[in-house]
Parts: structure tokens; sequence; C-alpha cells
């Protein structure tokens, strides 16, 4: 009897570990449609990506300031290319397609703090919300709806010498913590509340409901944990850009450290390991967990007081350098095969100036990251330092996340992976070597 119940246990936990890492969800921009030359994306060059991806999510959808319903961002191009995206399931029948609602695209400068007046919003406001997303969802044959709302993000870190760490540290017996939301204890009940409201209506309409924690938005403040967890299918933990060069211009660092390199006074916080230990602490079940990785880049400017060695943290850099060739609209954003096609492949290339490529420095402890630079000149020009998740790394946090028993990856988004098979002929490597890493 004793035999049999160890071999029962021991089964169980084989099944366990097997079902871990299963999920492979796959975000995509839809405006990738609408840009230039190699940068377009067009739906028939999602097929071989959706041939590894469980899941598809189709950004983005927007909020609509006062009467709190969900709208499309691009009338246009949505009207008929909702019925595109869903029609691929005719060929990948498995497939679960999503529509996103906010992450980052859903800009309205009139009422930048909609999302929170969703949260505060009576029942009767926050159900058109509700009533509209079904509409939508179900008129256009979407799966379910992912909440990536926009909520308050984390101040940035701030650049201080000797004097100024004393001098922060004493600022703080007077001042206290910065707070970005003196309110959020309040909004993070309102949060659950309405998840909840949400999960109900959608299970009667056989709907599903994801989560995507947006980079930088605290989770102590919004993310009511042991109670918000149930309402939903999954949760995407967007965990990237921790360091980017528009919230921190004058010094660069690792985007999306897997592990806390303890010096030089980084944050704890500010790394993917603290972040799913978190959610894992507080009893969020680790399959309901996904780990966001980038497919993309951030890259800063180099000055000449940035030094030679572009070992992080890199002090006195100037904000973002420009952005890749092909992606072009966001400085500082390089999609993978952009990245590719600036490294170095030839040893006897110049090591400075508008000609040199970028030289690689791969993280032979496989806890940080790998990242790039080309030095300035000695004028203090086209200096660049590039953070970046290769295929390679992507595979390693494919492997943290099976081994955490988490329930997959989250890629954002398939759109910056190389598509077309630019750098090596190769199409979609860093998601390939995230389906091979989770096995």
């Amino acid at each position: 009897m004793k035999f049999h119940l160890f071999y029962l246990l021991g089964l169980l936990s084989v099944i366990s570990f097997a079902d871990s890492a299963s999920n492979l969800i796959c975000y995509y921009d839809s405006t990738s449609f609408l840009r230039d030359g190699l940068a377009k994306m067009h739906t028939y060059e999602l097929e071989l990506a959706l041939s590894f991806c469980t899941h598809l999510v189709y950004g983005y959808a927007g909020l609509k300031a006062g009467t709190h319903e969900l709208f499309s961002l691009n009338v246009d191009l949505d009207m008929f290319y909702y019925k595109d995206i869903t029609a691929l399931r005719q060929k990948f029948p498995q497939l679960k397609i999503l529509l996103s609602v906010g992450g980052d695209h859903d800009v309205d400068e009139a009422h930048p703090n909609k999302y929170i007046e969703l949260l505060e919003a009576n029942r009767t406001a926050q159900q058109n919300f509700i009533d509209s997303s079904m509409i939508l969802l179900k008129r256009n044959g979407f799966d379910g709806l992912d909440l990536a709302f926009q909520f308050p993000r984390n101040k940035p870190r701030k650049v201080h010498g000797a004097i100024g760490t004393y001098w922060k540290s004493f600022k703080k017996l007077f001042t206290g913590d910065f707070i970005v939301d003196p309110q959020s204890e309040v909004h993070k009940s309102q949060f659950t509340d309405l998840a909840g409201n949400i999960r109900n209506a959608f299970r009667s309409a056989n709907l599903m409901l994801s989560l995507t924690v947006l980079p930088n938005v605290n989770s102590t403040w919004y993310f009511d944990i042991p109670k918000l967890h149930p309402h939903f299918d999954y949760i995407n933990l967007a965990l990237f850009d921790f360091y980017t060069p528009l919230r921190n211009p004058e010094e660069a660092d690792f985007t999306a450290p897997l592990f806390l390199q303890d010096e030089q006074n980084r944050l704890p916080h500010l790394n993917v390991d603290f972040q799913v230990n978190y959610w894992l602490q507080y009893h969020c079940p680790p399959q309901k967990l996904n780990l966001g990785i980038a497919s993309y880049g951030r890259a800063w400017k180099m000055t000449s007081d940035s030094g030679l060695s572009g070992l992080p943290i890199v002090h006195d850099t100037f904000g973002a350098a420009p952005g890749g060739n092909q992606i072009g609209s966001t400085e500082g954003l390089f999609s993978w095969p952009e990245i590719c096609s600036k490294l170095s492949q030839n040893s006897s290339a110049p090591f400075r100036g508008d000609k040199a490529p970028l030289r690689k420095v791969t993280d032979l402890t496989q806890k940080y990251g790998n990242y790039a630079l080309r030095p300035a000149d000695e004028k203090g020009d086209y200096g660049v330092w590039l953070s970046f998740d290769d295929p390679d790394f992507a595979g390693i946090k494919a492997g943290y996340a099976k081994g955490k028993g988490l329930g997959g990856i989250a890629v954002f988004d398939l759109s910056y992976d190389d598509f077309r098979g630019q750098c090596t002929g190769q199409k979609y490597p860093i998601l390939r070597s995230i389906k091979y890493f989770m096995g």
C-alpha cells in the first residue's frame, strides 16, 4: 500500500511538471500591418508563428472616457481585420484568440487616468464596459478579453552620487516613499470587484479573461493577488523595460535582468525573479502565471563620458539612441532583426564611428542578460548601448519559467521577432528558442 502511495505521488509530480510551461502566449500588435517596408507584417506571416503559439493576443482596443465602453483604436483597419485574425482558427483550431485593451497603445491625453476612472465608476457605468466588451468579442469571434489596463507606473529611478544618495535617505525620514497613487488600496479593491463582475458575465457567455501586468506597474498597489487570481484564466507578467532610455535617460542598465545583481545601489525589485516570487508568495497558482519576454531591445546614446567598457550600469548616457531603421517610430527601440544586423560579425570591424557595428557582450552567468555597445567617438558622437534578450537568453528564461512550474511564456510581440528570417534565414528565432526550451 505504501509503495502504491509513493508511486502515485511521484506520478502526480511528473504530470504536474509536464503540464508546466505549456502556454505560449503570442502578442500581436495590429499596427505592424500599417508599417512600411520590411517592418510591415501581413496576416499570412502570422501562420508559421501560430504553429508554436497556444494563444494569440490581438492588440489593442481602447476605453472610451466617460461612457467606459470598449472600442477599436483603429476602426478602418479593425472592421475587416478582426475577422481575418479570428478566421485563423480554421487552420489552428486549438488556438485561443483574445483581444487586449490598453497595453500602452490607448493614449488619451485629455483623460490620462481613465482606467482609474473606470475602477471608481458606479456599477451601472462599469456594466457599459462589460456589455460593450461582450458584444465586440462575440460579434468578431474572439475567445476572450485581455485586461492590459494602463495604471500609474513606478517613479523612475534617479541617478544619485554619494552626496545625493545620503540626502535622499535623509529626506525620506520626513517625506516617506514616493506615492504615485494615494488611493491605491481603494483602487486595488475596486479592481478585484470589477474583475469578478467581468468574470461572472463572461462565464455565462463562454468567454476567457486574462490579465496583463504592464512593465513598472507596482503589483502591491493594484492587485490583491489571493482574491484576484481566481477571476482570470491566466496572468501575463510583462517583466521587461525595468530600465528604458525614456525613463532613465542618464544611466543605462539591463532592461530585463533575470536576477538581482546586488551592486551599484540597484533596486531589489527590478528583476524577473523578484516579481515572479512576489506573485507566488501571495498564493497565485504558478500554472496561472506566464513570464513575459520582449522580442525587442532598448538603446541608449553613449557619450564621451560613458567610457569604453560598456559594463553596466553605464553612466552619463544621453537618453535614447536613434531607433531601428525598420521600426523607426520609437527612439531607442530595435526589433530583433534590427539588433542582429547591427552586431559585429567581423573582428577587424572599426571600433567607433558611424560605420562601426555593435560589439555583443554575452552574459556567461546567464543571470542578467546580454548587451551590445559602440562607444562614442572622440567628438562624443555615435555612441550606442543596447540591452536585449536574443534567442539564446529568451530560451534561458523559458527554462527558468519551466523550473518554477509557471504556466508558460508570453512573447511581446510577434512583429518584433524576425518573422522574415532576415538574420539567419530562420523565421521567428526567438519564438522557436522559447518553444524548444519549454520542451
